[in-house]
This record gives C-alpha cells, structure tokens and sequence, in this order.
C-alpha cells in the first residue's frame, strides 16, 4: 500500500510476505510526476530488500533521464548513472526496461539490465496495416503501400536500418541540427520517399517537433503520406497541438508511458477526416513474457526478435 503524506512525502507499507520471494516492481513514469514515481519505486524496493525478498526486479518499461547519458558541456551531470546507483542502492537485483535511449546505459549498471525491443512488434504492425501482409509476407486483402523507413536523426540510423531490413523496405536518414533543447532549426533529407509512404520510426516522441519538422520535410519531399511509429509517447507540453498542426496522419505509440483520457480524446481523428490519428501497440504481453522467462530462468533473447501478442 502507498501512502503519501501532506507534506507530499510517500510511505509504503507491503500488505503480505515477501520473504524469500522473486519480487517484480512495475513502475510507469507518468510525464507530470515522474520524480514521485522514482522516489515511490525506490521506496518500494528497499521496503522488499529490507522484508527479506530473494530477488528484486525493477521494470521501468520507460527509463527515466535517459536522455542524460553523457557529460555533454561543462558540469552537465551523467543522470542516467545516478539513476542506476539509486536503483541499485535501493536494493534493485535486476532491471527490465524498454528500447533505452543509449544502449550504453545498461553498462552504469553492475546488476542484470534486459533490455527489450518493440521492434519485433512494430515490424509485425506495419506488416499487417501497411504492407496488409502475414508474417510470412503473402499477401491478403488490401493494396501493399509503398513504404520507405525514415529515421528523424542519425542517431535512430541502426534502429531504421534494421526495421527496413526485416521488411525488405527502403530507408531514408533526416539529418537535423537543434539550435537549442528540444528545438530543430532545420532539417535535409538523405534518400528518396517520392509517392511512398514514410514511416518515422523513433525511440520517443516528447515534444513532437522533430516529428512535425520530419514530417513536413518528408511531405515537402514528395512523400504521399507520413505515419510515425514510436517507442514511447511521452507527449509533453504542447505537444498535442504540435501533432494536430502536423503533417502526419498516424502516430502510432507503445503504452510504456501512460496517456491521459484528454490527449487520447483530442488525437481521434475519425475516418476519412485530415489530422493526426493517435494509435496504440500493446506491449504488455511483451513485459509479461519477459517476467515470467526471468522468475522460470528462461532466456530472454527470443523476445528481441520476435513479436508476442
């Protein structure tokens, strides 16, 4: 049971014994309140460590100041190292997390870090709703879109190619320079998207403005549609107006991070009528697989290439 106090301090209280048990913590981080999320997490963690629990897993399907992965410009904290010595000093024994930002940061760790791919179940989604193929690549009812893979920024490059690869799709790379944080001042596209339909694969959308900017760069190229299909649909700020205003049709997110009733409501679209619609992949039966693999000593590594639903 979580509690939080007046002074907005959180207490936890575990209703049953744990002791000895194989614990597993599922924690989202909500975009308005992800540092109580964190305290709450932690909390939680080391009221189990300290109940006698064998093992802790924390999954963070979203990992939190990821984003902060390396020192940057002067005096620029490493956050996502903090992160894992919190969690780690908390009495954490074993992450699960979702398509990290920096791969890299499962090495601040010195315990166990899976992480898993919405790759294989993005890949299957665009089979099945743009390509309209099985998973064997026969066709069925529907018109195969021409579709090309486009990546918002050189970063995304490995994760584009690969999709594109296991589709047998082209692949297109925007390069974008920021004149301040979550900022683009301008964008040139390398590759050809004329007449196809382009498909922006990316790890989170926040803001949405890369999105918009990729989007309108994408149209302005020739491209005869823009559907985005990201990771994590964080959703920050302004960024509902942003994707109404946009030039894509889609954006097609995970639930690792939880959407409000409000922006889910504003991004219905119905069908036949210009704007952004919003659209959800579940990734739920992914996290559970990997639960239930982790408590039986399974291996993980099936899930990184392949989808569950």
């Amino acid at each position: 049971m979580v509690l939080q106090y007046s002074n907005q301090e959180t207490s936890v209280t575990i209703g049953e014994s744990v002791r000895d048990e194989d614990v597993f913590i599922l924690q989202s981080t909500r975009p308005n309140d992800i540092n109580d999320g964190l305290m709450e997490l932690l909390i939680i963690c080391n009221a189990c460590k300290t109940a006698s629990a064998r093992r802790v897993t924390a999954i963070l399907p979203n990992f939190p100041y990821a984003r902060q992965d390396k020192k940057d410009k002067s005096r620029a904290p490493i956050t996502a190292k903090l992160m894992a010595n919190m969690l780690q000093t908390a009495g954490c024994n074993h992450i699960i997390t979702m398509d990290l930002h920096a791969s890299q940061i499962q090495g601040f760790f010195n315990v166990p870090v899976d992480n898993l791919y919405a790759e294989p179940n993005s890949v299957k989604w665009i089979r099945e709703n743009l390509m309209h193929a099985t998973e064997s690549g026969a066709q069925v009812n529907g018109v195969r879109d021409e579709c090309v893979i486009v990546s918002p920024d050189a970063g995304g490059a490995k994760r584009a190619t690969s999709m594109a690869d296991k589709l047998d799709l082209p692949f297109a790379l925007i390069h974008k320079e920021r004149s301040r944080p979550n900022e683009v001042s301008r964008m040139t596209l390398v590759g050809t998207v004329k007449d196809k339909v382009a498909v922006l694969v990316d790890d989170m959308a926040d803001t949405c403005g890369t999105l918009a900017k990729a989007a309108d760069t994408l149209i302005k190229h020739g491209a005869k549609d823009v559907v985005a299909l990201v990771t994590h649909g964080i959703l920050s700020g302004k960024a509902v107006e942003t994707l109404q205003t946009s030039s894509l049709s889609r954006l097609v997110i995970t639930n690792t991070v939880p959407v409000s009733a409000d922006k889910i409501e504003a991004l219905k679209v119905p069908e036949g009528q210009k704007g952004c619609r919003l659209e959800f992949i579940d990734i739920a039966p992914v996290l559970a697989e990997a639960v239930r693999r982790t408590h039986n000593g399974e291996s993980v590594s099936y899930l990184f290439n392949n989808p569950v639903s």
